[in-house]
């Protein structure tokens, strides 16, 4: 079954290309089908290839130094899987599994040499896409995931629960319990003393009706902003968690660089070792 020319028009890294050069893209294209839960690739594997997502969801995640899998994204159809290592030649630096049945076209790097030199100018339209993306990934890193949970929270808020707020607010302060207790206190003086027939005599049962009603209908409104304080807390939680999350991807970065230099570090000290030795073994003796 051939790829559809629409499907890969919404491909980002494709959609530059005109429509001859999507029809020579169909013909290099190669079907794939994973079951659910299987592998498409793992951390570490050589990029012999980039996939496009035509049906199906696919899950990028990778193991932490424990063990523990982390969850970096979830693509549908449309998208594109392994791109970065396709392009550079680079090793995997993530895993990706099927979340469900999926049907894949799978793009070879040799075929990629072969549709570049049908079509050379369509290099230029892939390598500015695949700019437009670094350069978003770029901001996306630079973009702190530290947010305010107060202004999150904020934003979320209907029309509703910022009356439950204030309601609330107002239930809970000074300015309310002055304000009632010299209300009940005016009350209750017109109705002994100032008048002569009063409109709530003793003991009071319009006052205790109204103190009734007015409790049925603050005791929930207030309620509600204490749920709504639950849902805050589980924000935190969660924004706490990407901060974490971060903090641990970008340590394990680091580690890896500091390993790299380590690695190039020893062979370049042993290339030197390697040379004086050669140098000492090459002079004449005396």
């Amino acid at each position: 079954m051939a790829a559809d020319p629409l499907l890969l028009a919404e491909v980002p890294i494709f959609s530059l290309l005109d429509e001859q050069e999507r029809e020579t893209l169909i013909g290099l294209l190669e079907h794939q089908t994973v079951k659910e839960g299987e592998l498409i690739f793992r951390t570490g594997d050589h990029p012999d290839a980039l996939y496009v997502i035509a049906d199906g969801k696919v899950e990028l995640f990778i193991h932490d130094d424990a063990g523990r899998k982390i969850a970096l994204d979830e693509l549908g159809p449309a998208d594109v899987v392994g791109e970065v290592s396709f392009m550079d030649g680079g090793p995997r630096t993530a895993s990706s599994a099927a979340l469900t049945p999926t049907r894949l076209l799978r793009f070879e790097r040799e075929s990629l040499l072969e549709f570049v030199t049908r079509h050379p100018h369509a290099a230029i339209d892939l390598l500015t896409m695949m700019g437009k993306r670094l350069r978003s990934a770029d901001e996306m890193l630079r973009h702190t995931v530290v947010q305010n949970a107060n202004i999150v929270e904020e934003d979320q808020l209907t029309f509703g629960q910022r009356i439950a707020d204030q309601v609330a607010t107002f239930g809970g302060s000074w300015t309310f319990i002055i304000t009632f207790g010299t209300v009940l206190v005016v009350w209750v003086i017109v109705n002994v003393i100032l008048l002569s027939k009063p409109f709530d005599p003793y003991p009071f049962i319009l006052l205790n009706l109204v103190l009734s009603m007015l409790a049925a209908l603050q005791a929930p409104v207030i309620m509600m902003s204490q749920n709504r304080q639950s849902a805050k807390d589980r924000l935190n939680s969660d924004l706490d968690f990407k901060v974490n999350q971060k903090a641990e991807l970008e340590i394990a970065h680091l580690h890896k660089k500091v390993d790299q230099l380590y690695e190039v570090t020893q062979q370049h000290w042993a290339q030197r070792d390697k040379e004086h030795r050669s140098g000492g073994q090459g002079k004449p003796a005396n």
